[in-house]
């Protein structure tokens, strides 16, 4: 498969999510929908009690609005559009249709993957570019985020969903069905690793959890209402990053080899 038809493929891929409306809707919502009403009641909380409650915006808006894109509803959208991905071609009914073309079982899996990225991240700019305006227009007189902590921001907001976009790729794909992999996706984002990450009996093994590895990465300290924040080496954390990535992607290739069609 030469690059023309790679891309190509991914081109395909990506034409297919946006026609899931249904789904980019609600990816929408959950990326855009929290940042407006975080913003919005700060600013209506502030004007009502400006001596008790502090303007919206500025950096602490910013690191709010960060943490809740990176954290909380940024990685739910990210899952929605990974898993749409991964189980799009099977739940259509269209997947033997592609394999009898002589395309590449693998080559079919790898489009799916910088497709489901494309889209995931054009999501993340637009729900960051709420949070910068948010972070100025209610500034007031606090300091807002300058051009370093901005950048900074962008690359960790961008690679905390791409990672958990790509690895629901994965195991959507491994899974081929899209409620299981939804329901266990979020259920372990939501809920089984703030827990683990409170469990402190269990020591460097709580470094394994994926969004503790990812928080590492933060220009800023984010981990406020996630549980417990994990300390670790940064190339531990690399490697933990790394490692999920590698093992559903190699999990979700191997899967849509083997299925039968």
């Amino acid at each position: 498969m030469n690059a023309t038809i790679a891309a190509q493929m991914t081109g395909a891929d990506l034409l297919k999510l946006r026609k899931k409306r249904g789904t980019m809707i609600w990816v929408l919502v959950l990326a855009l929908a929290p940042i407006v009403i975080l913003f919005t009641v700060k600013a209506i909380q502030h004007a009502s009690t400006p001596a008790k409650e502090g303007p919206a915006g500025g950096t602490p808006g910013f690191i709010d609005g960060l943490r809740l894109l990176a954290l909380f509803f940024g990685p739910l959208a990210a899952i929605l559009i990974g898993v749409e991905a991964g189980t799009g071609d099977a739940s259509a009914g269209v997947f033997r249709d592609l394999v009898v073309t002589g395309r590449s079982r693998v080559g079919l899996f790898a489009s799916r993957v910088p497709a489901a990225l494309a889209a995931c991240w054009a999501v993340v700019l637009l729900a960051y570019g709420l949070v910068l305006v948010g972070s100025f227009a209610f500034a007031s007189n606090l300091p807002t985020p300058d051009a370093a902590l901005i950048l900074n921001g962008l690359g960790f907001a961008l690679l905390a969903n791409g990672v958990v976009c790509v690895v629901a790729v994965g195991f959507a794909s491994l899974t081929t069905s899209k409620p299981a992999a939804i329901t266990a996706l979020i259920g372990w984002q939501l809920v089984a690793s703030p827990l683990i990450a409170n469990i402190s009996s269990l020591g460097s093994a709580r470094d394994a959890v994926l969004s503790q590895a990812i928080m590492h990465f933060s220009p800023v300290h984010i981990g406020g209402g996630r549980g417990a924040t994990v300390s670790m080496a940064q190339a531990t954390a690399l490697l933990i990053v790394a490692a999920w990535v590698a093992i559903f992607l190699a999990l979700g290739a191997w899967r849509t080899r083997t299925m039968d069609a």
